[in-house]
């Protein structure tokens, strides 16, 4: 419960982790796809691969949370 110490408007972004568990989910999706794989080597590159998908992305780059909102409540309290 110590999201509550934070703005209200950011509540719900930081008690879950969607975007984290989408991730998760969508290499999990993967991995299935192929099955058994031949070493766990090639299981990291096709999770590498996936996860610079990501970041390479317009998905990988959206902004999640307004950070000024963060600045202005630290600023308040600390001066």
């Amino acid at each position: 419960f110590s999201y509550y110490h934070f703005p209200r408007e950011h509540w719900t972004r930081i008690k879950t982790n969607n975007m984290l568990e989408r991730v998760m989910r969508e290499i999990r999706r993967r991995t299935r796809v192929v099955g058994n794989f031949p070493d766990g080597n090639s299981a990291l590159m096709l999770t590498a691969a996936r996860l610079r998908h990501v970041a390479s992305t317009k998905w990988g780059t959206r902004k999640y949370m307004d950070m000024d909102r963060l600045k202005e409540a630290k600023l308040a309290v600390y001066g």
